[in-house]
């Protein structure tokens, strides 16, 4: 059976992205892009909007506010274009543009269980905070992966990743520090019917 990692990539105070920062928040360091270069092979599971965002970034956009991207972001893109992909959205046209994507326009919890139980491997999510959520609410996450970038966005900050999840309990399986400054942390996730009444005596 494939395992299922939720892998987000935020600042501090829990946003995905931010106006006019570059990836990473530009604060990405060595320690940090050997480690990325590290990884297994995984199957991208991701939404609509992440793919319109990922596959423009692939086509040569660049986000508003930024001129061009640094060779770790270009790096970054065109190993996601070699991976394959899932992209689940009824909005979506076949064929897709962008390099190995499967379209799915079924049910996504229904799909990645399927795709869990077809064989092994890794599947892991990029962006998609809705898709993420509802996955994470099924029980379908083996892993759930944080890495904190040492940076707080409140004034520019976009994508607050944590609203209108549900409670979770989350078991530490590791942590690392990279560049001084860069925080992963990796749990085991339980997502909770109700938060607990009080603290175990």
């Amino acid at each position: 059976m494939a395992e299922l990692l939720v892998d987000f990539i935020t600042s501090l105070d829990g946003y995905a992205s931010g106006e006019g920062w570059p990836g990473f928040w530009g604060l990405e360091g060595p320690e940090y892009l050997a480690w990325l270069a590290e990884q297994p092979p995984v199957t991208y599971l991701m939404g609509a909007n992440t793919y319109r965002l990922m596959s423009g970034f692939a086509a040569g956009e660049v986000p508003d506010g930024v001129e061009e991207f640094r060779p770790e972001e270009e790096a970054s893109v065109d190993e996601l274009t070699q991976a394959p992909k899932v992209v689940f959205s009824a909005s979506l046209e076949e064929p897709l543009t962008w390099a190995n994507c499967t379209l799915v326009r079924g049910d996504a919890v229904e799909a990645v269980r399927a795709l869990k139980e077809s064989g092994p491997g890794i599947l892991s999510t990029i962006g998609s905070l809705s898709l993420c959520r509802s996955l994470l609410e099924a029980g379908l996450v083996d892993r759930f992966r944080v890495g904190m970038f040492p940076v707080i966005t409140g004034a520019t900050g976009e994508e607050r990743i944590y609203d209108d999840y549900p409670d979770v309990a989350l078991e530490m399986i590791e942590h690392r520090t990279f560049d001084g400054g860069i925080q992963l942390v990796e749990y085991r996730p339980r997502v909770l019917d109700r938060p607990p009444l009080h603290a175990a005596s």
